[in-house]
């Protein structure tokens, strides 16, 4: 297979898994109700930078319009612009009551349909370790920003979910009688994650910052959890060894979900997501560009 091929193959794979919403609302309801310390994260997120109310936002790979409403109680004077890769997810967009009044755009991050210093902020939350050229989007991003624009962009940790990733090892070697030796299943963050994001983001932008935020899933029962890895399918099976079919991989799974949770009372698995902020002249980086700025 090419790297052409593969990264062909991987945007289709996202297309399928982010065609509609049902498998990407499994992850987002799990993430809701079994997260300890319980926060609302949308809401962390966008508090990271400071709002006037009359941003004109540019929110990329928007899904579902998960971020709208927090958006727009942030922008009241504001306009809204939302868009996604997925024509799925804008006629779901287009069903929401709280889309009324924004433009919903069927489009693509690496080529973006706007004229240059559009937007005062845009949004890519979760979504740029999707995109198959992330320094071409960013490229993009920076393009339709004012010069003092700003870009917020939550992901997760490279490490995050670690003990998800070891029973997924472990199933692995199992499904093999232990010859498999090379961990399968990479992240799929790993094109732009905490780790990484602010060295892409610094190739584009004179500052950069970042803001993390630990938690975990405690799961006091295995269903949950085998609902969360079957929401994955269309991403993970892939990468899977040629002679291991998703459902005995499943099945190994849950029989090791079920194991820990019995012995235990319940399975914890530690998460690290978090928000890049970058700039050229706005928000947080404002005052010290005016001071390099100053005469004498």
């Amino acid at each position: 297979m090419t790297p052409t091929d593969s990264v062909n193959d991987r945007a289709a794979r996202t297309r399928q898994a982010y065609d509609t919403d049902d498998k990407l609302n499994v992850r987002y309801q799990t993430h809701e109700k079994y997260t300890v310390p319980r926060l609302d994260f949308k809401a962390w997120v966008l508090d990271c930078i400071r709002w006037q109310g009359n941003e004109r936002v540019l929110d990329l790979g928007a899904g579902p319009g998960s971020y709208f409403a927090a958006v727009k109680a942030r922008i009241p004077w504001g306009e809204h612009v939302a868009g996604d890769l997925s024509l799925g997810m804008v006629r779901r967009q287009k069903s929401l009551d709280i889309a009324a009044g924004s433009r919903l755009i069927n489009l693509d991050a690496q080529t973006l349909p706007f004229a240059d210093a559009t937007f005062d902020v845009v949004l890519a939350n979760h979504m740029l370790y999707h995109v198959p050229d992330v320094d071409k989007a960013v490229a993009e991003i920076r393009r339709v920003l004012k010069p003092q624009g700003i870009l917020l962009a939550a992901t997760n940790s490279i490490n995050n979910m670690p003990e998800l990733r070891t029973l997924y090892r472990r199933a692995l070697l199992l499904l093999t009688n232990f010859k498999y030796q090379v961990e399968l299943l990479p992240s799929e963050v790993e094109g732009f994650c905490l780790e990484n994001a602010a060295s892409i983001l610094g190739r584009h932008f004179f500052a950069v910052a970042r803001h993390d935020l630990p938690s975990a899933l405690i799961f006091p029962e295995a269903e949950p959890v085998i609902a969360y890895l079957q929401s994955t399918r269309d991403l993970e099976e892939s990468n899977l060894p040629e002679d291991v079919t998703w459902e005995e991989f499943v099945s190994v799974m849950e029989q090791q979900v079920r194991r820990l949770i019995t012995y235990s009372g319940k399975m914890s698995v530690k998460k690290l997501a978090g928000a890049i902020v970058a700039t050229d002249a706005g928000g947080f980086a404002a005052e010290y560009v005016r001071h390099l700025q100053a005469p004498g």
